[in-house]
């Protein structure tokens, strides 16, 4: 978060996070284009070899102001091939929000779990605490043959049970709504003075470990029959 006084603007920056090809570049462009001229800056393409990274700034009219401050949002996504590792941990310092856009496609529900692990580990090499970070999960692809149930989803992935959105990118269907509820979780947390850093460790000690999540049930194995 920076804080631009003469321009009396707070810039808030949320991150599109998730595997390669689950939905978030078309995401940001969807939401691009249908913001006003006059609202969203220029849109910035880095090409990789599967996907791009993207990235503009919108000041949103609707949103209100905190503290007498407009809140401009600057939306980035990630690339999602593991060899990008160390850009994903770049893009993701400094945020205020995420978005973690996941592939109902059955296929690769362990991607999306190894996305988010990859996520909550950068998180936390930034000393940030993630289940302080506003959070939006996002079901994309829900259109695709055979998606995942958003229940199983939700049992995978929302450890933190943030809001989460059903969503089609490609068609435009959750996408605006995913933004907003994240916008507004950042909003909250400027408002409340609430921050997700965590408190530097004492000079006499060295931090305790962090301990991993117990990670979720091998995606191979069977629905329960409710789900099936």
């Amino acid at each position: 978060m920076l804080i631009n006084v003469p321009a009396r603007e707070i810039h808030a920056k949320i991150v599109y996070y998730g595997p390669g090809l689950g939905g978030k570049t078309t995401n940001l462009l969807r939401i691009h284009g249908r913001l006003p001229e006059h609202a969203r800056g220029r849109m910035i393409s880095i090409a990789t070899e599967n996907e791009r990274t993207l990235f503009f700034d919108f000041l949103p009219i609707d949103l209100g102001q905190v503290r007498g401050f407009r809140v401009r949002f600057h939306l980035y996504t990630v690339p999602g091939q593991g060899y990008y590792a160390a850009s994903r941990r770049l893009i993701l310092r400094d945020v205020d929000g995420v978005v973690f856009v996941a592939d109902s496609d059955r296929r690769r529900l362990l991607e999306n779990l190894e996305s988010f692990d990859d996520l909550l580990r950068n998180l936390r090499q930034e000393r940030l605490v993630p289940e302080r970070v506003p959070l939006v999960m996002q079901w994309n692809k829900r259109d695709v043959r055979g998606a995942v149930p958003t229940a199983h989803l939700e049992a995978l992935l929302n450890m933190y049970r943030a809001p989460s959105f059903e969503s089609v990118a490609t068609q435009g269907h959750g996408v605006v709504e995913t933004l907003k509820a994240c916008c507004g979780g950042v909003l909250r947390s400027l408002e409340n003075g609430q921050t997700a850093r965590a408190a530097a460790p004492s000079p006499a000690r060295a931090a305790p470990p962090v301990e991993p999540r117990p990670h979720p049930p091998h995606p191979a194995s069977p629905l329960p029959a409710a789900q099936r």
